[in-house]
């Protein structure tokens, strides 16, 4: 089967989606990964062709525009300033989107381009389910997760999830608009479909199929959801190669080290934020790694090491605890390996992300970034590199991930197409 799998985002909404596609390539499927093009050799020696996509979402998050993301204050308000860059990217990308969409028999869709890409599903009559790395649908369980942790009860709850479901898809208004000058039908657009569509109908009224790439172990299956929103575990990102010669011989150097990283998040003072992270590490009594990321954080010192991307899977388990941003793609990997956490959510999705971690016993506190300065972070490293509990709930839910297998309902929704 031909598939096209598109996503759009920062190297976490990219990096879980290159381990699915390549585990149906190995099942026999013929996949294309569309994706921004600075992520192409995320897909190196997977068999899994790429599409690239305009935009370098790394420049955006450090233009004029992408700045306003950490001026925003709130949730809500950082979803604004998002929206803002979304709506440019998704028109620039439209194009490629619908070069790419033509290759396919099967259009499997990235949550950040679920309008788009169920629109050219529906217009070109190739399925489109959907792929998704956060609970997007509505549910009275707990708040969006993009508008943070706390829960407002269960209709405030529902209707957040569908305030936010409608603003994802009023994101891709114009691009939708625009597929009949690529000679593709556009959407029905009456007041009942457009309703339904921004609900995660398909064009026949049901609910359109939604896989969801994170473990029931971590975030339950919400009672309230529908048929068809399926959670089949954690989509591990394709990862090969081996650790920089002079990060083995750091790790060889002395005790298990603690890995620092923010990922693809950005803060509006590298350096201040490096001076807080160094002095926890030391008053915490612990060796460090620090990620520069997309943050630009630095290290210096016998006792730290400063680093460029490495594989997550290599690293974290001879780590002695990981402090992150809580991306989805990053928390996954952190329980993968089995070790303790420190959260330190930035923006949208984390804190709903770093509350599932408090909760499973694997992380001893969150510590936002707004309130991150290094005796809370000391305080919370001492807690979770000494306090054994920590590291063994993480060790046991670990054992317990590595027993799913988070491809094959993916294989399975696709064989079901078949017939």
């Amino acid at each position: 089967m031909r598939i096209v799998m598109m996503t759009a985002g920062s190297r976490g909404d990219v990096a879980p989606y290159t381990g699915l596609a390549a585990g149906l390539v190995r099942a026999g499927h013929e996949v294309t990964l569309a994706a921004h093009g600075v992520f192409e050799p995320l897909v190196a020696g997977s068999g899994v062709r790429f599409r690239p996509l305009p935009v370098d979402p790394r420049a955006e998050l450090r233009s004029a525009r992408g700045r306003r993301l950490n001026d925003a204050r709130t949730g809500a308000g950082k979803v604004m300033a998002l929206a803002s860059l979304a709506r440019r990217a998704a028109d620039e990308m439209t194009t490629a989107l619908v070069e790419a969409a033509r290759e396919g028999e099967v259009l499997l869709v990235g949550g950040a381009l679920g309008p788009l890409g169920y629109a050219l599903g529906d217009g070109l009559k190739v399925p489109a389910l959907g792929l998704h790395l956060q609970p997007l649908h509505p549910t009275g369980e707990f708040l969006a997760p993009v508008l943070g942790a706390r829960s407002l009860g269960a209709v405030a709850n529902r209707l957040s999830g569908r305030a936010v479901m409608a603003s994802v898809e009023l994101l891709f208004t114009e691009s939708v608009r625009s597929l009949p000058r690529y000679g593709i039908a556009p959407p029905d657009r009456s007041r009942g479909r457009s309703r339904g569509r921004s609900r995660g109908s398909g064009p026949n009224g049901r609910i359109r199929p939604v896989l969801h790439g994170y473990s029931e172990l971590v975030v339950p299956r919400p009672r309230d959801w529908p048929a068809g929103l399926e959670v089949c575990g954690y989509w591990w990102p394709h990862e090969t190669g081996r650790l920089p010669r002079e990060l083995e011989d750091f790790l060889a150097a002395g005790p298990p080290p603690v890995f620092v990283g923010l990922g693809s998040a950005t803060v509006p003072d590298p350096e201040r934020l490096s001076r807080e992270i160094v002095t926890a590490l030391r008053a915490a009594g612990v060796r460090g790694i620090v990620q520069r990321g997309w943050a630009g954080l630095a290290a210096r010192g016998d006792d730290l090491l400063t680093v460029d991307e490495v594989p997550h899977s290599l690293l974290f388990p001879r780590t002695a605890a990981v402090v992150h941003h809580a991306g989805a793609g990053t928390t996954g990997a952190v329980l993968r390996a089995g070790v303790p956490t420190v959260p330190v959510p930035v923006q949208f999705d984390a804190a709903f992300w770093a509350s599932r971690l408090t909760a499973l016993g694997t992380a001893p506190a969150v510590v936002p970034l707004r309130r991150l300065d290094s005796a809370t972070l000391a305080e919370a490293l001492r807690r979770a590199t000494r306090d054994a509990s920590h590291g063994e709930r993480a060790r046991a839910l670990a054992a317990r991930l590595a027993a799913e297998d988070g491809v094959a309902p993916v294989l399975a929704a696709l064989d079901r197409l078949a017939r």
